[in-house]
């Protein structure tokens, strides 16, 4: 087997700079992904007996002893011609060993040292990163052979867990975090001490305080993420859109469908607002998904959407709007997610025929997501990065519409005048009255209103109320919650 080259330079870790990154690596089906979902405590690489499942670098959070690190789940480190999916998915782990404070080196117990486990020992240890040599499976008899075999590897003492059952993982925490430099937090005094010492606050001094950290929580809240999902069908360019924000060949691209297989979540900073973007597997239609790892996939990527607040619905221009768009866009709208349409490999279609193209574009939309009037369409090539500056403001006002809040009077004058101008019919000889109107709830915007007689009230004059509030107050292309309830004006006394 040929030695291995030396990590290509890549961009730095879009990871914030005070927290360490521990980049997990080692041969595919060692149990990396199993690891990282165990030290993150979430679910959120996919996990099968299936080598290779992973593709693409994963980050996520880990809270260790009172301190959060990064970790970055890599794909198994593979020998593979140039080109190669393989040697992409090794280029993804070397950018990882690269950026990372501390190299976690895992290995298969039952399988003892492998030829491979040799060769990419020699890149972890040519990386000048402190590495910790994790033996996976270790649990029973089966793992104890290979524990023994990790010590001639040459990267220390092995730490043997079992990630898929959670053995030896103190062990690992206190390794990781005596090779950050790491010391475990002091442990607050209580109130009671706190009055009792002789430096004890005074309770006034207490309270401001804890009003302080409420604002400040508040004000964390209020820069969080917005969290963002790049969906569609299988080789639309949701990877290469995801570059092309970033700025870095931080997903693994091709001509091959179904290359990515994780959700991916990347963080970066759009114009001061903190970003997140999750690259998703291509959804194809349930009956045509037969492969495990596509069926794991696709679970994956709506799981994306249901986490997502703004769904980027990528349509490919070569193929647009069938059926299966339709199916997406209905499941985000359904999901009462705010939804964007980007329209890929715009430059494609010949100048001459855009401005037609375009408009019979939006009038399908018009027709077919009636649900959602108004939804914003960007047209752009992700490969080429023409219009992509203009997706994120359209994500931004999306997500802004998404959290509007209306005051209960102004809905209340609304109600008055929608109803003087279309009267709601009659049901079974007697009026239907609409008395009072309030907004219990944004994300996505939900209204209730009380009525006389809810449940006779047509639907067609409900779709009238609905797409005239959203007229009134701006909201095009928002999902809008309309919910009716029988009973007096909770406030009429």
């Amino acid at each position: 087997m040929p030695a291995p080259t030396s990590p290509s330079p890549m961009p730095q870790s879009s990871a914030p700079a005070a927290r360490p990154v521990v980049a997990i690596v080692g041969r595919p089906n060692v149990g990396k992904s199993t690891l990282f979902n165990r030290l993150t405590g979430k679910r959120m690489a996919l996990v099968s007996d299936m080598p290779g499942l992973t593709r693409d670098r994963r980050e996520g959070e880990a809270e260790i002893e009172g301190h959060i690190v990064t970790l970055v789940d890599t794909a198994g480190l593979e020998e593979g011609a140039p080109g190669s999916i393989s040697a992409r998915m090794r280029e993804q782990s070397e950018a990882a060993i690269t950026t990372a404070d501390l190299i976690l080196f895992v290995i298969d117990s039952r399988d003892g040292v492998t030829p491979s486990d040799e060769v990419f020992a020699r890149v972890a240890r040519s990386s000048g990163k402190p590495v910790i040599l994790v033996a996976n499976k270790s649990e029973g008899r089966a793992g104890r052979d290979g524990y023994y075999e990790a010590f001639q590897l040459g990267l220390g003492d092995p730490v043997p867990i079992s990630a898929e059952h959670g053995e030896g993982l103190g062990d690992l925490i206190v390794e990781t975090m005596q090779a950050l430099g790491l010391e475990p937090p002091q442990v607050p005094m209580s109130k009671r001490r706190r009055r009792d010492a002789e430096d004890a606050r005074t309770v006034a001094e207490d309270e401001a305080q804890q009003e302080a950290d409420d604002a400040a929580a508040e004000a964390a809240f209020a820069r969080r993420p917005i969290r963002v999902a790049i969906v569609g069908r299988p080789n639309a360019g949701k990877s290469t859109l995801v570059n092309s924000l970033l700025g870095e060949d931080r997903m693994i691209t091709g001509p091959e469908p179904g290359l990515t297989r994780d959700s991916i979540a990347s963080d970066y900073v759009f114009n001061g607002r903190a970003i997140r973007v999750f690259d998703t597997a291509g959804l194809r239609r349930k009956a045509k998904i037969t492969d495990l790892a596509e069926k794991l996939a696709a679970s994956d990527a709506i799981r994306a959407i249901r986490f997502a607040e703004v769904v980027v619905l990528l349509i490919d221009a070569e193929r647009p709007l069938e059926h299966q768009e339709l199916t997406i866009a209905q499941m985000v709208t359904d999901e009462g997610r705010a939804l964007v349409i980007a329209l890929n490999k715009w430059d494609l279609v010949e100048a001459s025929e855009r401005a037609a193209w375009q408009k019979a574009l939006r009038e399908q939309l018009t027709e077919r997501l009636s649900q959602v009037p108004g939804v914003p369409l960007v047209l752009l090539s992700a490969l080429s990065g023409r219009g992509v500056d203009k997706l994120m403001p359209a994500v931004i006002k999306a997500h802004q519409l998404w959290n509007k809040r209306v005051s209960t009077s102004a809905l209340n004058r609304w109600l008055q005048e929608a109803t003087s101008r279309h009267a709601p019919p009659a049901s079974h000889g007697r009026g239907i009255k609409l008395r009072f109107m309030t907004q219990p709830s944004t994300r996505p915007p939900t209204f209730v209103a009380f009525c006389s007689q809810p449940q006779d009230l047509p639907r067609s004059y409900i779709r009238y109320l609905t797409n005239s509030l959203r007229d009134a107050f701006d909201m095009p292309g928002v999902t809008i919650r309309f919910n009716l309830r029988k009973g007096e004006n909770p406030y009429g006394k």
